[in-house]
Order: structure tokens, then sequence, then C-alpha cells
């Protein structure tokens, strides 16, 4: 521990953010970077607390106290060393993740938590600005063939592991681009897409194909890949959006979040999107149903296509303002989150159920609602508490329910769970011998720290089942 008393010295500083009135103006990052001296500041703070459940409550299992210590001694070579020990993309998840860690810090037991998820964002930045990060192709090959399907974080994690201990990694993707979730998923914003391509670019140098525009299933046959390879890790994320079946839902005007945030993201690459099919809140009244992550960003790009006003409707009752006594310390808590999304205007409000949607010629023009409190876990109506609200453009943002059913899931033959995930075993390997799973088409709708967690521990199975051993962590 670098300094004992660094907790009870320093308060938690927030890293300053771009005004809200700037930042809609345009799609760069929003976060402003930080200082040397508060980042040294903000290392101080770790207590090095003898069991540091930020550990547990990182998926990664990150060394968190090693390089909050290293920061705070100004060792930034030995804190990337560190970070990259663990989390193959730490300037991905130090931008997007959540940071159960934080809430899981033996000071956030009655106060402010480290600042990790600062520090891990700084600590990846200056990685890569001081030539630190840097390819690591095997120095020796198996002879070993890997295929993943899939280029979201659990498949990139996974085919960066198994290439550095000599496997001939093959990763398809049946989109345009490389990244899944991480590019076409998410704002750039949030995330700028030059993180994703520098690191994609440090894995063709390692030795990892990627191959876009293939639709594995389709365009190649499962049984192809079982032949052409010797083990397989299906990583396609959960990509079938939760619908709302309500009167009106067919009304032109109605989408799913998702195929808003990829058109939005397209723009920003260069691509050209067809006029009639273009899904723009420009002068619109925009009504987003969903109150989680994927909402905030379409209450954010919205903001930034200049929609007239933007709304917000969760079902759910709205969270107490700190950690709700039902979640205690370490656990993820329940409790209120104000996005930087959320900062830059509209309105939000909870316990709301949309009954229905009316229109005029074909188009939406009017979401109706009612309150609801819950009992027993479950939406019950309050009466008399009707309402309507205008709206041009209804953004679906209610999750996932799991992942694409038809082509290659069928041809796998696989054994699926209730929801429509692939089953995996303690080996993160299906029910068909050789073929793994990694991600949300296994554990449902998560976390890209849990993708990346998950796209890890697959490697290290495939490793075992192909070699008999791993020296992967």
């Amino acid at each position: 521990m670098g300094k004992i008393t660094g907790f009870l010295d320093f308060e938690r500083e927030e890293v300053a953010r771009r005004a809200a009135s700037e930042r809609v103006k345009d799609w760069k990052e929003f976060e402003l970077p930080v200082l040397q001296d508060q980042l040294t500041r903000q290392g101080a703070r770790c207590m090095d607390c003898g069991i540091p459940f930020c550990n547990t409550g990182c998926p990664l299992g990150n060394l968190i106290p090693d390089w909050n210590d290293h920061v705070y001694r100004g060792a930034h070579a030995a804190a990337s060393e560190s970070l990259h020990a663990t989390n193959n993309f730490p300037e991905i998840t130090g931008r997007v993740c959540p940071a159960p860690c934080e809430t899981s810090c033996t000071l956030a037991i009655n106060g402010n938590p480290v600042s990790i998820k600062q520090i891990e964002h700084s600590i990846a930045d200056r990685a890569f600005e001081e030539g630190w990060v840097n390819p690591q192709p095997p120095r020796v090959r198996t002879g070993k063939k890997v295929a993943i399907v899939g280029s979201g974080p659990a498949g990139l994690a996974a085919a960066q592991q198994l290439c550095r201990v000599g496997h001939s990694v093959t990763v398809f993707e049946k989109s345009d681009r490389i990244g899944g979730l991480l590019v076409y998923g998410i704002p750039d914003f949030k995330l700028d897409k030059e993180i994703i391509a520098r690191r994609v670019d440090q894995m063709r140098h390692e030795g990892v194909e990627f191959q876009t525009s293939i639709d594995v299933g389709n365009d190649i046959s499962c049984d192809q890949l079982r032949k052409d390879y010797d083990a397989i890790c299906i990583a396609i994320g959960s990509k079938i959006s939760r619908d709302l079946s309500v009167p009106g839902r067919e009304l032109l005007g109605i989408h799913f979040a998702m195929d808003f945030l990829e058109q939005q993201n397209r723009r920003n690459a260069g691509d050209i999107i067809i006029e009639s099919e273009a899904i723009l809140a420009t002068g619109k009244r925009v009504v987003v149903i969903g109150g989680g992550d994927t909402g905030s960003d379409c209450i954010g790009s919205s903001h930034r296509q200049g929609a007239v006003s933007v709304t917000n409707f969760e079902i759910l009752p709205e969270p107490p303002p700190t950690r709700a006594p039902s979640t205690p310390w370490p656990l993820w808590p329940l409790m209120l989150r104000t996005s930087s999304s959320h900062e830059e205007g509209g309105m939000r409000e909870f316990a709301v159920m949309t009954d229905r949607f009316s229109g005029d010629s074909g188009r939406v023009c009017k979401l109706h609602a009612a309150r609801v409190e819950f009992q027993n876990g479950r939406p019950v109506r309050i009466p008399d508490t009707e309402f309507a609200i205008d709206a041009d453009l209804v953004l679906l943002a209610m999750g996932f329910v799991q992942p694409e059913p038809r082509g290659l899931l069928e041809q796998l033959g696989a054994l699926k769970d209730s929801r429509g995930n692939l089953k995996v075993n303690r080996s993160m390997m299906t029910t068909e011998s050789g073929v793994f799973a990694a991600g949300d088409c296994q554990r449902g709708q998560s976390l890209v720290v849990w993708a990346i967690a998950d796209g890890r521990r697959a490697a290290r199975a495939i490793d075992i089942f192909l070699t008999g051993s791993s020296e992967l962590p």
C-alpha cells in the first residue's frame, strides 16, 4: 500500500466531463483526460484492505490494489502490466463498464469508493500513448485450428488468448466490421471506434485472422466448420430484442433500440443510410421505453440528432437515491443512477406501463400508458391513472431475450436452456463435443466485462481440450 492514510487524506474526485451543451453537438467522447496529480491522489485512496472485495466484485478478478499502488508510486508501466494480466481490453471496460468493483470496494461500506474505473481508463490510455501495448505473437504454433463465431468482446477475448498460446485462430463476423456490440451497439460518445480498431490491429499482428460479412449457418455450414477446425467457440451475443405486444405496435415510427443505435454508428463511420430506411430523432418527439444502458444510449443519441423532446419510461419503480437495504455491500446495489445522457436533458418517469399506440396515416403519434405499482413483484395498474403523450418516434429498449435461434444454432443442435441460451458445462463446452460458447449467447444479456471474462474462460477450456493442459489464466 502506497499511502497508509490515503483514504482519509483524499476525497473521491469524479472525472470531469465536457459541458452537456457542448457535447450534444458532436459524437466525441464526453469524459475529459484526468490530470496526473488527481490520478495519484485517487490511487492513494486504495487502502489495500487485506481482503480486496473489489477483486471478487470484478468478473475478471482484476488486480486492482496492485495497479492502484503502482499509479500512486508513479510506476505506470508496471500498472499497465498488472492491468493487462487479467483484462484483454481495459481501455474498453475503463470506458463502458458500470464498475461493480467500485460498489464492492471496502470504502463503499460507509463512504465513497476508490475511483477504480477512472484509474483503469487512464492506465490503459497511457499504455497506448507510451507504446507499452505491442503485439504478442506466439513463439511456436501448435498446429491446432480454432474458429470463433462472433467478434464481440467475448469472441475477441477468446481469440486473443488462444492465438497467444499458438493456436491458429479465425474469427468469423456476420457484419461488415469487427467488434460486434462494441462497434454497432455502443454510441461513439461513450466508446470511440478507433479504440476498437487499435486492438483489432494488434490482434492481426499477433496472427488472428478476421473474416467479415460471413454468416456462419448460411454462408458456411456448421458441419463445414467442424471439418475445417479442431474446436469452435460460439460468441454470437444475445441479439433478439424484447418486443412490446400492444395494440398499435405495427405503426411506423416504432423501432428497436439497436436498429436506431446501429444506424447512427454507421453514419459516424461514413456509411450511407438509405433515406427511406433512416431512423432519426431530428425534429421529433421521442419516447424511449426501457431504463437500462441501451435506453440511456438512445436518449444521448436522440439529443445529438436534434430531438424536440425526449421522454424515458421505465415500468419498474424508481430506485432509492442510495443503496437499497435489499442489496447490502458488497452486492451490486439497487439505487438510482444518472448517466451522462440523462444529464443532457429529457424527462424520466418510472412505474409506467405502455397500453397501446395510436397513429395518423399509419404513423405513430401518441403513446397511451398508465401508472402501476408492484405487488408480489408484479406490476398492477393503478385505477384512473391513464394518460397519453405525443410521440413521433418510439424506441424499444427493454433488453434482449436470447441469441438468434435460426441458422447456426439450428444446425449446431446443442441443447439450450429455458430462455433459449446455449447450455454449457463448467468447461464452457456445449452439449456438442469440441463446441464451446462464451458471452451473452450462453449467459444471457449481461455486461461487456462478463463477456471478456467468459471469453478468457472459454479460451483456457479450449486450450486444455486441444492440448491436455493450459498456461492461460
